[in-house]
């Protein structure tokens, strides 16, 4: 497993965190296989009850490290964040997001499928897929309207355009914004709280609560099977080409 997930456990509870601070716990290939196999050997322990996810440093997740996401990109079903994104939409206990910090792309649309997120006032969020001439995934075209509306989905998924943590708790996005030097504490007294509960009605609560799991793998799939080919595309090379020299991307030549 990659040093740059970090795991712990405390009892019932199973802490997961991104250990890249200084690239602002962007996630590569090899990060997103250690979660999958965290996740999936988690819910088959019975020892663990609750999961926590959260960051190192001042960010949650920048989303996908762009130079390993270009160098691996990700092809077909097996790629290591479908993989990730299977474990986490099969998880079965619950799970906490700890939102230290940034969190962009999968950073937010992995709050989705989180039980419970509690975010820091300094968070920011974004989903930024379509400024890279990419479209939504982790099943974000079906969830996200669920949590801020149909309308205001649109608004996100469309413009890319970044929000606060305010804003995060209105849209239900997060549950609660506490101090920073709080996160931590909260997160464990949450988790205890849960960890206490009757586990498998906890976990029929949770299967009740998120609806047609089939149907969610089924748009995570569909989601991808676009995202694949975007990868292809003319606009994500000019996309990438711009971000890492730091220039407006140029789609003025694309119809």
């Amino acid at each position: 497993m990659t040093d740059l997930i970090q795991t712990e456990q405390d009892g019932a509870i199973l802490t997961i965190r991104l250990n890249r601070a200084d690239k602002k716990n962007a996630i590569t290939a090899a990060m997103y296989s250690a979660m999958a196999d965290v996740l999936r050997g988690a819910d088959s322990n019975t020892s663990i009850k609750v999961a926590i996810i959260t960051g190192s440093g001042d960010s949650f997740t920048a989303g996908n490290d762009l130079k390993d996401f270009a160098e691996n990109p990700p092809k077909d079903p097996t790629a290591p964040v479908f993989a990730f994104m299977d474990a986490m939409a099969s998880f079965t206990k619950p799970v906490i997001a700890g939102v230290n910090g940034v969190a962009v792309g999968i950073g937010t649309t992995l709050l989705l499928h989180c039980d419970l997120a509690i975010a820091v006032p300094s968070a920011k969020f974004a989903l930024p897929f379509v400024n890279l001439a990419l479209v939504p995934e982790f099943a974000s075209s079906l969830l996200l309207p669920r949590f801020v509306g149909v309308r205001k989905a649109q608004e996100l998924l469309m413009s890319g355009e970044a929000f606060d943590a305010e804003s995060a708790l209105k849209f239900g996005l997060v549950g609660a914004v506490v101090p920073a030097d709080q996160l931590a504490t909260t997160l464990k007294t949450k988790a205890a709280m849960l960890a206490a509960k009757p586990p498998a009605a906890l976990r029929e609560t949770k299967a009740l609560l998120r609806g047609d799991a089939a149907h969610i793998k089924a748009v995570i799939a569909a989601e991808a099977k676009v995202f694949s080919a975007r990868l292809q595309s003319a606009e994500l090379q000019e996309a990438v080409a711009a971000f890492f020299a730091k220039r407006p991307a140029d789609f003025s030549k694309f119809s």
